[in-house]
């Protein structure tokens, strides 16, 4: 005897795989529309791009960091699943040149909305072998020490500049304007704070720095230049711009001379390198040692919480140093 299976079991089936599909591709979607729970997914290389985002995406913007705290940021290294995370983000916030790995993750990625830092100022060469006086000495009083793997020609460290800085959050709160138009008018009232905000700390480093005995100062690495060229300042590094450097025989010589020639007090090391050549190099001279922090990342060892606090922290420490009345 011959039964007929009912046919409406199988269609119910065909409904039913066809919500699944449904179900699915929208819960694909809300998985790449940049968002979680309402807010902007933004993605920031390291602390400097992050402080940014925060600041002037406010409430409306979920910000994660590639660079975790403590961490170097010139030595980060990108998993799959992070790229991956590019590529859904809202926004990328990074910096280009300063972490290879970054560089090169933005770019496979392919995310919809980029907000690069250097594209928004001006880059100059610190740090860089030229010709000069008899230390080596370019206009900007940088000493001869290489950029260690970084692009010839384009020093990284522009946050230290808050004008520099103040340019590049302009630029970040008109990416969050486009990316996320329905808090386009909160993004702008956060740029201008904050613009204002990094105006009154050039203010501050202007008239701290403003009667000094000495102009020169020696540091661990050659992050220091933008602030050097903004403040009328000698940078002396140990090292080039990379900090895992070491420095030639020649280098510690010239330190040797210029710390005696311009009477340099205190050698300067930073919070997430080690600081045993500057220890070593200020034992040999009789020097002090204190901290001026690249701020790359704030960590336990920071001297403040945030950008702002860290800057002042190193305006305090290179009025000590320089001698300022």
């Amino acid at each position: 005897m011959n039964i007929r299976r009912p046919i409406l079991p199988a269609a119910v089936a065909g409904v039913a795989v066809l919500g699944l599909a449904t179900a699915l591709t929208a819960c694909s979607a809300n998985t790449t529309d940049g968002r979680t729970d309402g807010k902007l997914d933004v993605v920031a290389s390291f602390y400097p791009m992050q402080f940014l985002a925060e600041r002037i995406g406010g409430g409306h913007v979920h910000v994660s960091s590639l660079t975790k705290p403590g961490t170097e940021p010139h030595d980060l290294d990108i998993s799959a699943r992070q790229t991956a995370d590019l590529s859904k983000a809202g926004l990328v916030v990074y910096l280009k040149g300063l972490q290879p790995a970054v560089d090169a993750a933005v770019k496979q990625a392919e995310p919809k909305h980029v907000a690069e830092a250097s594209s928004y100022t001006s880059l100059e060469d610190h740090g860089t072998e030229v010709a000069g006086d008899e230390h080596g000495h370019d206009e900007h009083g940088e000493g001869e020490h290489g950029h260690s793997g970084e692009d010839a020609g384009s020093d990284p460290h522009i946050w230290l500049d808050p004008v520099r800085y103040a340019q590049v959050a302009e630029g970040v709160g008109k990416a969050l304007e486009k990316a996320d138009p329905d808090h386009a008018a909160v993004y702008k009232k956060n740029t201008a704070a904050l613009v204002k905000q990094l105006g009154a700390l050039n203010d501050d480093f202007r008239t701290g720095l403003k009667n000094r005995a000495s102009d020169t100062f020696i540091t661990t690495h050659a992050a220091f230049g933008y602030l050097a060229e903004r403040y009328g300042l000698r940078q002396e590094a140990i090292s080039g711009i990379d900090p895992e450097s070491e420095p030639s025989p020649a280098r510690v010589k010239d330190l040797h001379e210029i710390a005696k020639k311009d009477k340099v007090g205190t050698v300067f090391f930073e919070t997430l390198v080690s600081d045993k050549t500057a220890k070593t190099l200020a034992g040999d001279l009789g020097l002090r040692t204190d901290v001026l922090d690249p701020i790359e990342g704030i960590s336990g060892k920071s001297k403040g919480r945030d950008y702002f606090e860290v800057m002042h922290a190193n305006l305090k420490a290179l009025e000590k140093a320089l001698g300022t009345k």
